[in-house]
């Protein structure tokens, strides 16, 4: 166990240190513009590519790098289980649930048709569409192992799905008065397009409360649509050869269900502050 963790230490100290200029980066955006256009996941990103092209990590720090890149992102889907409610869910009634289901079917279908066309490869396609139409980073994470995507598509998939959903926060307040959109109106809308609850709070608490209520509310039903889309997405790899130097596709990840699990735990209030923790964590 020592020998292990002393293996992984040098990779997940650097991994921390990133991580830590990242939030600290995040944290004097808030003070200067007032919300986090560019969460601290996204900087550590772009920390990452940077540190990655002016200097090549030692073979010590290799394990931990690769620890960190798969099993804490693991952890934050299953966290993620723990921010759903299902009484908050049922509240919405079922026309509104249908309607976000089908919105979510609709965007991964066209957002993967328009990335083929512009000749993204496959499984970028894939984790691009799941990244804007369902939660995000947490859903990339989810599919990546799922459909056998490497490191390097997952980063340009992240990097370009906050880059996207920056310039939609900035643009769809601009709707409300050429639509003359109610504040319920504008929530709904705010929640179906924005990928991440933080960007949803940022082009919602401008136009009104009960905006960023509903948009809230309808952005942690969209999450709901991850465990389907990782099953259905596990079914179709399965079976699908991998090409030549690309990691082979995996069953159903274990987060998935732990998944699951934390959010029946959630429904059955033993995971109050778990709840909390989990929606900045993993959306």
């Amino acid at each position: 166990m020592i020998e292990q963790l002393h293996r992984l230490l040098p990779g997940i100290l650097l991994c921390v240190a990133i991580t830590g200029v990242a939030i600290l980066l995040q944290a004097v955006e808030v003070h200067f513009v007032g919300q986090a256009y560019l969460e601290a996941l996204v900087l550590a990103i772009l920390l990452g590519v940077a540190v990655r092209t002016a200097w090549m990590p030692r073979p010590r720090f290799i394990p931990g790098i690769a620890f960190s890149a798969k099993f804490l992102l693991e952890c934050a889907v299953v966290m993620l289980g723990a921010s759903v409610s299902i009484a908050t869910v049922l509240a919405l009634g079922p026309f509104l649930l249908i309607g976000i289901a089908s919105a979510v079917a609709i965007a991964l279908g066209v957002s993967f048709v328009i990335g083929r066309m512009i000749g993204l490869p496959l499984r970028m396609a894939i984790l691009i569409a799941c990244g804007n139409s369902i939660c995000g980073n947490s859903a990339i994470a989810a599919v990546a192992p799922v459909i056998g995507a490497n490191s390097d598509d997952i980063a340009a998939s992240i990097s370009f799905t906050a880059v996207l959903g920056v310039i939609v926060v900035l643009t769809l307040p601009l709707l409300v008065p050429v639509l003359q959109l109610s504040l319920t109106q504008y929530g709904v809308l705010a929640g179906l397009t924005v990928y991440a609850v933080p960007q949803v709070l940022a082009a919602t608490l401008p136009i009104g409360a009960l905006s960023n209520q509903v948009g809230t509310i309808v952005k942690l039903v969209r999450v709901l649509m991850l465990g389907p889309v990782v099953l259905g997405l596990s079914l179709l790899a399965r079976d699908r050869p991998t090409a030549a130097g690309m990691p082979q596709p995996s069953a159903p990840p274990r987060a998935k269900e732990y998944w699951r699990v934390l959010s029946v735990l959630r429904n059955a209030r033993r995971a109050p502050k778990v709840a909390g923790a989990s929606s900045t964590i993993a959306t």
